[in-house]
């Protein structure tokens, strides 16, 4: 990318870095400052259901206790009990006695005007009958509400059923849910109510914030002016605009870091996955005995958009550490296949050996992707021999279950490096594992006299205990290659034969060398192919 188009890129980053994390803490605290405003009012809808249900339960109980009249109608005992009920009962104002749909006597005593029971606006499901709104014959006090039940009914102020305390300023109504106004505070708007009735969700418009709460049939809406929230909206400001200036100032700092950082190491690693920038070089695998070229082992090679190389040490532990081997493990397979396809359905005896990371050991992950790419392609399963190094075997249990099931398919398993790292000899018999390669590191010490050089005849004794091909790695010289022979080492891979090369040096390779070693083997049985 030009260093133009990245400063120009970098330039626009910055501005939404520093501008989002303020836009988001700014909206973030109208969110926050309309919630709890919200919340507020619902904690008033909700004591003002509480209070609305404690009004009816007072009532209902003074109409039960004085409904099972036990004494003479409107004689004086009948009053005297009528007015001690409604003293005692805060929410009752008045008790009245009818016969014969006319009102007979009432708390304050006997009457002689004529009152007529008023038709109910409503009739509760236990019975109750509620007038909402009437005038009291007899005190010609304010409108009440008026509630009957058999021959007695109670009269109470409507202001009861929303008797909370609120902040001034803040607006209720409790209603039933079929939209009849019980009662209510400091005088909302009636085609408000009703509208809210109708829709009975929290919500902010341009005038009003509302909340509503619902109970037993019982619905509280609470209003406050829209400006009320300003207050709020101030403190959460406060509190989270700083934020996003933090947020913004690291956002702007990582993004400068990023950019900093983005031809380091990793981020170049990350950069050629993505561009696919990974080749394949092949090293051949040889046959000792008969000199044959078998198979080949697929090498990664970084190839920079320059054409200079990478070498595998450099960055195969970063791409393991930070998870990008595993495309790249794709990559590989992906190259194996397009590059040596045509020879690979020619020629059923060879092999190519294919590496896979710890992490596709532990998970399984490169079988799918391995039985993906050779889906169609005429390559048999056999044909690909699946390498791991012993870090792949730090979970056994999950190596065991993905070993086990490459077999099953038909690939051939091996274990690469060994020695180096944590293998046992319990691994060696637990795991189903086909050959064995020994260890550039073991290799060099034959015919030395390093203090591990008796190591490699032990490594290859158990392995043919075990029933284990074996392939030694890193042959360099002809002593190496008699010794291994002495020792019926069946394959070897190194520079004594052929170094890493390219897809087209491979092709020419294997030909030539088919063409000029003997025939000691069938193709159909190479030996690479697990005993």
């Amino acid at each position: 990318m030009k260093r133009s188009r990245v400063i120009l890129i970098t330039m626009v980053l910055t501005i939404l870095c520093a501008v989002l994390p303020l836009a988001c803490m700014l909206y973030l605290s109208w969110t926050r400052a309309v919630s709890e405003e919200q919340t507020r009012l619902t904690q008033y809808a909700e004591r003002a259901i509480a209070r609305a249900n404690i009004s009816f339960t007072e009532i209902r109980s003074a109409l039960h206790a004085i409904e099972p009249l036990n004494l003479p109608p409107c004689s004086d005992a009948h009053i005297a009990r009528m007015r001690q009920l409604t003293v005692n009962t805060r929410s009752v104002e008045e008790i009245g006695y009818f016969r014969n749909g006319l009102l007979q006597c009432t708390s304050w005593g006997r009457t002689n005007v004529r009152v007529t029971v008023t038709p109910p606006d409503f009739v509760t499901l236990d019975g109750l009958q509620v007038t909402l709104r009437m005038l009291p014959v007899v005190t010609q006090s304010s409108a009440m509400m008026s509630v009957q039940y058999g021959s007695h009914n109670v009269l109470t102020v409507p202001s009861r059923f929303a008797d909370v305390i609120v902040d001034p300023g803040i607006q209720l109504a409790t209603a039933t849910d079929q939209g009849f106004v019980l009662g209510e505070q400091n005088s909302p708007d009636p085609m408000l109510v009703r509208d809210i009735i109708a829709n009975p969700v929290n919500s902010v418009d341009d005038s009003y914030l509302v909340a509503t709460a619902h109970s037993a049939g019982l619905i509280a809406i609470a209003i406050e002016p829209r400006n009320f929230l300003f207050k709020r909206l101030r403190q959460e400001q406060l509190l989270l605009v700083p934020v996003g200036i933090l947020v913004a100032a690291l956002l702007v700092g990582a993004l400068i870091w990023g950019v900093r950082r983005r031809l380091s190491p990793l981020g170049e690693l990350s950069l050629a996955v993505k561009r696919a920038e990974f080749v394949v070089h092949y090293q051949p695998i040889i046959e000792l005995a008969s000199g044959r070229c078998v198979g080949a082992e697929a090498l990664v090679r970084w190839r920079r958009p320059d054409g200079t190389m990478v070498r595998p040490d450099l960055f195969i532990p970063l791409a393991e550490e930070s998870g990008l081997i595993l495309p790249i493990t794709d990559q590989v397979i992906r190259s194996v296949v397009s590059e040596l396809n045509a020879l690979l359905v020619a020629d059923r005896g060879l092999h190519i050996a294919v590496n896979l990371s710890a992490d596709d050991i532990k998970s399984g992950r490169a079988l799918n992707s391995v039985a993906a790419v050779l889906k169609h392609t005429g390559i048999e399963p056999r044909q690909i021999w699946l390498e791991a190094t012993e870090r792949g075997f730090m979970d056994v249990n999950s190596a065991r279950v993905t070993l086990t099931n490459a077999r099953n398919t038909g690939y051939a398993v091996a274990i690469d490096d060994f020695g180096t790292g944590y293998s046992s000899l319990s691994y060696l018999q637990s795991l189903p594992l086909d050959t064995l390669k020994i260890d550039k590191s073991f290799v060099d010490t034959i015919g030395t006299d390093s203090a591990t050089s008796s190591v490699t005849p032990h490594i290859i004794g158990m392995a043919k205990t075990l029933g284990l091909k074996i392939v030694a790695e890193g042959v360099e010289t002809r002593e190496q290659a008699d010794y291994l022979r002495k020792h019926r080492v069946e394959y070897v891979q190194g520079w004594l034969y052929a170094k890493a090369m390219p897809a087209a040096d491979f092709i020419a390779y294997y030909r030539l060398n088919r063409a000029q070693a003997p025939e000691v083997v069938d193709d159909e049985d190479d030996g690479l192919a697990r005993p």
